[in-house]
């Protein structure tokens, strides 16, 4: 497994991370056991870098990473997690006892006193230019509560604000083949301040996993039935805000690209790290199977070549440039 700088952090981590959102029952129920299925099997498939949030089935996903934590001490992977989705997401929120407050929550539940990575969870735009809640961020990181920050975005131009602020370390943002404008702006300006990138719904919410159809149902609480239209949170998040009939004509497409002894959500993840200014991308498991598979994609990148790219942006031009771009 590839290693590479988190950004300001300093911390190597593998290429390949886990994103946790799984593991609170937000896309169906995943139990204890399972959890820890998914957790053993990416750490033993080299996976060294866990992204998780205090609101993922209300912290039931930091609990089983705690868990894990506990009985794996030695494991040596940077855990991630994020605030600011507990409350109404009005900029008044933003603030140094709310992030206490929410922290502690997060201390007890992963079971550590420092906590290694701690974003701002898509917080409203105005925060961005609100010198106090950095200013609090310093703060917490100053009296040992976190060792680094940074923010989980939903734009390119939060990006790019958040990029600019002297102690964010990281910034999460969307990107996939279905979701390319990041490569405009964000991720040179992340290379040249020296900011880890950690790419999102880096398999547009399963579509580019090449397993649905139009046939395919989800359950009630699962954000691919009740969120496609962004009713619940930013749409973005869903499917990468693509139409999912149309995402499914352009999955059709991707496949034709996908070398052989690549399944095609390897090589979408093989070619998500590909693209310079990537610390680490999070595809989420919801089984042991599952984590296994994303973590041997690290290996796919090689087999990627310029053809590959370009028909990337082939698709996308055809199928969400237009739909895509104003967005954001």
């Amino acid at each position: 497994m590839e290693t590479r700088v988190l950004g300001r952090t300093g911390r190597e981590v593998s290429v390949i991370g886990l994103g946790t959102w799984q593991l609170g029952g937000d896309w169906g129920d995943v139990g204890a056991e399972a959890a820890g299925q998914v957790l053993d099997a990416a750490a033993e498939s080299g996976v060294t870098f866990f992204d998780t949030a205090d609101v993922y089935g209300d912290g039931r996903s930091e609990q089983a990473i705690g868990a894990w934590l506990a009985a794996h001490p030695d494991a040596g992977v940077m855990v991630a997690t994020k605030m600011g989705r507990r409350m109404p997401q009005v900029p008044e929120n933003y603030s140094l006892e709310r992030f206490r407050e929410w922290l502690d929550r997060s201390r007890r539940n992963l079971g550590r006193d420092t906590l290694d990575l701690v974003q701002l969870h898509c917080p409203p735009t105005s925060v961005y230019s609100d010198d106090r809640v950095f200013d609090a961020l310093d703060q917490l990181v100053d009296e040992g509560v976190m060792r680094h920050y940074g923010v989980s975005v939903e734009t390119a131009d939060e990006a790019l604000a958040a990029i600019a602020r002297p102690h964010v370390a990281t910034v999460q943002i969307i990107f996939n083949p279905f979701r390319l404008k990041p490569l405009d702006e964000v991720f040179p300006a992340a290379v040249e301040a020296g900011v880890g990138i950690v790419v999102r719904v880096p398999l547009a919410s399963g579509l580019l996993s090449g397993k649905y159809s139009r046939s395919t149902t989800f359950p009630e609480g699962d954000h691919r039935n009740y969120n496609r239209t962004g009713s619940a949170f930013d749409v973005g998040e869903t499917f990468s805000g693509v139409d999912f009939e149309q995402g499914l004509d352009a999955v059709a497409e991707f496949q034709k690209l996908v070398p052989a002894g690549l399944t095609t959500a390897q090589a979408a993840l093989a070619w998500i790290i590909s693209q310079p200014g990537v610390s680490t991308v999070i595809p989420g498991a919801r089984n042991a199977d599952q984590a296994r598979a994303n973590a041997a994609s690290a290996a796919g990148a090689a087999s990627l070549g310029p053809e590959f790219g370009a028909g990337v942006r082939r698709i996308y031009d055809a199928y969400f440039r237009e739909a895509i771009h104003p967005r954001w």
